[in-house]
């Protein structure tokens, strides 16, 4: 490569793989993976091996990627977390080995650890209690995360020891939590986490502590960083004193005494590196002598004494046999891969996800290709692409169904979504969430219809939509649960009470989509009754009162299946309200006044607040603006007072409030 070609290809990688670790370290949300993003450094530091003189100051290779976030406070670190210098052949590790044993004039011996996929952290104790803790970083400047760390449970809060003390840990999300998390955020209609690492990163740096304890976060301790009141002379004894004081420390710590035996525990780990709970992206070998650690020192971002061997993903060539379509709980129709089994990494693959049908003309996906199969984090597993050059004509072009392959309602796939689903409110995929959201608190409130209670029944086979909630006995419920008889009189009573709910009650627990209380309040007001509903214009509903054009065509849609007319007359013969009751109301103290709720209220829940302002003729919204009347703020108000305040505002409290509505 030419002199100028170089200088070229320095400039272009050092703008890549700016725009990736910023995707990775500061966004926890990775755009090509860890392998695409290794081999872009590895060529950036040959090249810059070659060719010092184009090297600059902001390249990744002179610093560790990452910023503090908005919202946190810095942490300065007593000791910089460095990162550690990437190699991918046991070649390299020998010339690791014989540039330490040149340096020490003596040969070392090794430990050998497993690398934690997650984010590094460090853990402060004074006196034995845990006082600070903070993420890497850049190395030298972190972000004080003290209170999202407290909520994982191996974090210990007081050590078994009053020392003073400073460690580094790696957080992580195990494989398995890893898998639950995603489905159930599949189930809710959110966008999944790409692999383990971003999901831990992700949650870990959340502003609001309460989401960083919903989260299955775990820690493993690697390393000492700072002790006074104790010496080591190695960092395997430093590690086995760490597990007495009551940290959760790496799983795979293993000391070998040549460079042969760290090549052989690095091949150990990595034929079994699928049977971890945890994931990981390589092996870390470090001198195991303290002393030696401090003589050799470190570069600008990486110690001297230690290297990551990064693992190869695995990659494999199958069949694609075929493209079948899954219909889930919230009607979303994902196609799948259905695959020749072939082992990759551990696992033989036989189907997998294949998202959307964006994602599958992108990567030009046909049944009958040769595909390139590979575990996307040890975990996922993947098709990265097809096998272009082996296509022998045969191939079929796969189209996404315009009808439910479950029930047969139409399909719908909304502008701007790259989901496609059924709208079919009977389809026996979606009874168990439809069912849950009809009796929940804000649609028919059918207290003690819990969601094992609904499983139960789908799973018995007793209901198979929410109209047959409505023709149960006594002795069906009652059978769900030992000694049941009061548990299903209460079940029953709950459900007849139901019956006389609220027209918008009825609506919002229909569950058509994009509707929430707040709209299904609009639709009653203005149509009065189900039958004025089902026969309303498009245009006509565009133009109800909380109602946009997007919900107008759901709405519309909605009443069009001959499944919603089905359920509907199921719901009227078994005496369920569909009419809105006029109540006179002379007290319309706030209307024309809009109200913004934000904080923990003490004395009402937010919607009870909410429903007091609807009474008096008041209007809520979810966020503040010049046309917000009062901000009603409870206990830690965010960013919404805030806006209030900028804005000039009239911030209430509780107390105040309550002398409004006397």
């Amino acid at each position: 490569m030419k002199k100028e070609q170089a200088k070229q290809r320095i400039e272009e990688l050092n703008k890549l793989t700016a725009k990736y670790a910023k995707a990775y370290y500061d966004d926890d949300n990775p755009e090509i993976s860890d392998f695409e993003y290794d081999m872009l450094m590895l060529e950036l530091r040959e090249l810059e091996k070659q060719y010092p003189e184009f090297v600059t100051s902001d390249s990744l290779t002179q610093h560790v990627g990452g910023t503090v976030k908005e919202g946190f406070e810095k942490v300065e670190h007593e000791v910089p977390l460095l990162s550690l210098q990437d190699i991918f052949n046991f070649d390299e590790l020998v010339s690791f080995d014989e540039r330490v044993t040149k340096a020490l004039e003596t040969k070392p011996t090794y430990v050998v650890e497993t690398k934690i996929d997650g984010l590094s952290v460090s853990l402060e104790y004074k006196n034995g209690e845990f006082v600070r803790g903070a993420t890497r970083g850049n190395g030298l400047i972190g972000e004080d995360i003290t209170e999202n760390l407290k909520t994982i449970k191996h974090i210990p809060k007081k050590l078994k020891e009053n020392i003073d003390i400073i460690v580094r840990g790696e957080v992580f999300i195990g494989k398995n939590e890893f898998e639950e998390m995603n489905r159930e955020r599949e189930e809710n209609e959110q966008t999944l986490f790409a692999n383990a690492r971003n999901a831990a990163a992700g949650s870990l740096r959340q502003l609001d502590s309460k989401i960083t304890a919903s989260r299955p976060l775990d820690i493993f301790i690697f390393n000492v960083q700072k002790s006074d009141d104790i010496k080591f002379v190695s960092h395997f004894e430093s590690l086995e004193y760490l597990k007495k004081l009551g940290f959760n420390v790496n799983q795979v710590v293993v000391p070998c005494n040549t460079i042969d035996e760290v090549i052989k525990e690095i091949e150990k780990i990595g034929e079994n590196r699928e049977e971890l709970s945890f994931g990981i992206d390589g092996a870390v070998v470090k001198v195991d002598n303290l002393e030696y650690r401090e003589f050799l020192g470190a570069n600008y971002k990486t110690p001297k004494w230690a290297i990551a061997y990064k693992y190869p993903p695995e990659a494999k060539e199958t069949y694609l046999k075929d493209i079948v379509c899954q219909v889930g709980r919230t009607g979303a129709i994902t196609p799948m891969a259905i695959l020749e089994p072939v082992k990759v990494a551990g696992s033989t693959i036989s189907k997998t996800t294949l998202h959307n049908e964006d994602f599958i003309k992108e990567k030009d996906l046909r049944i009958g290709d040769r595909v390139i199969i590979q575990k996307a984090g040890d975990v996922i597993p993947e098709v990265v692409r097809s096998v272009f050059e082996k296509r022998t004509g045969n191939e079929i072009v796969f189209e996404m169904p315009r009808v439910c392959p479950v029930c047969g309602a139409i399909a719908v796939r909304e502008e701007g979504e790259a989901v496609v689903r059924c709208m079919g409110i009977e389809c026996p995929a979606k009874q168990y969430r439809n069912i849950i959201h009809f009796s929940s608190r804000e649609a028919m409130n059918i207290k003690g219809l819990g969601d094992s209670i609904i499983d139960e029944l789908l799973s018995r086979d007793l209901i198979s939509n929410i109209a047959d909630l409505y023709t149960m006995k006594l002795e069906d419920f009652a059978s769900l649960k030992q000694n049941g008889k009061k548990f299903a009189q209460n079940l029953i009573d709950s459900i007849n009470a139901s019956k006389n709910n609220e027209f918008y009650r009825v609506l919002n627990g229909l569950g058509i989509r994009h509707i929430g209380a707040k709209s299904a309040k609009g639709l009653a007001k203005k149509y009065k009754n189900i039958d004025n509903l089902i026969n309303a214009s498009l245009e006509d509903l565009k133009e109800t009162e909380d109602v946009g054009d997007i919900m107008a065509e759901s709405v519309y849609n909605f009443f069009k299946q001959e499944q919603t007319l089905d359920l509907i007359s199921k719901l009227k013969d078994a005496g369920i309200n569909f009419e809105q009751v006029e109540e006179e109301n002379s007290d319309n103290r706030f209307e024309g006044k809009i109200f913004v709720l934000t904080g923990a209220l003490e004395k009402y829940s937010r919607k009870e607040a909410e429903e007091i302002i609807e009474k008096f003729g008041g209007k809520t919204s979810s966020s503040v603006s010049k046309k917000t009347s009062y901000v009603l703020a409870g206990e830690e108000s965010g960013s919404k007072l805030v806006k209030a305040n900028e804005l000039g505002i009239t911030i209430i409290s509780e107390n105040d409030f309550e002398e409004m509505i006397k």
